[in-house]
């Protein structure tokens, strides 16, 4: 049985303000924004390369107090790189940090340890971790997989 987790509700004030926020700085994917009635909204938005999308929204969407959400957690082949990109799209984030440390050598020195955080314009909390090996193990199981 493999289970899979697909969708994590995002409690938000502005829908269109998180939506913006979400597609226009982050560069997630906008995979509906559907108007049911004036008192229900869902929109479903996606970052690149995930599997699990996060969803804002009214009325349809579980009661929780904006902001309340903590400890949403995204991962990068390049944490230089996000932090860069982030910065560029106007998202108030941190400095790179190193958090811990590896119990094993790794293909770069950041990987597992390389975090930056931000928070969404209502005060929920993120985190972007770099973990590049993940990327490359899966590069080469799908070449060998490809190959037989």
């Amino acid at each position: 049985m493999q289970w899979t987790l697909e969708v994590i509700v995002v409690p938000v004030t502005d829908v269109d303000r998180a939506k913006q926020f979400y597609a226009d700085r982050l560069g997630f994917t906008v995979d509906h924004d559907t108007v049911v009635s004036d008192d229900i909204r869902i929109v479903q938005l996606t970052p690149p390369g995930s599997g699990c999308s996060v969803v804002i929204g009214k009325g349809a969407v579980p009661n929780m107090a904006p902001g309340s959400l903590k400890g949403l957690q995204l991962v990068v082949p390049d944490i230089e790189a996000a932090h860069k990109e982030l910065v560029a799209n106007g998202v108030e984030v941190s400095d790179v940090q190193v958090v811990g440390e590896n119990p094993r050598p790794t293909p770069h020195p950041l990987d597992n340890v390389g975090f930056v955080f931000f928070d969404d314009p209502d005060g929920n909390s993120w985190a972007v971790q770099q973990i590049s090996s993940r990327g490359q193990a899966t590069e080469a199981a799908a070449a060998e997989s490809s190959s037989q």
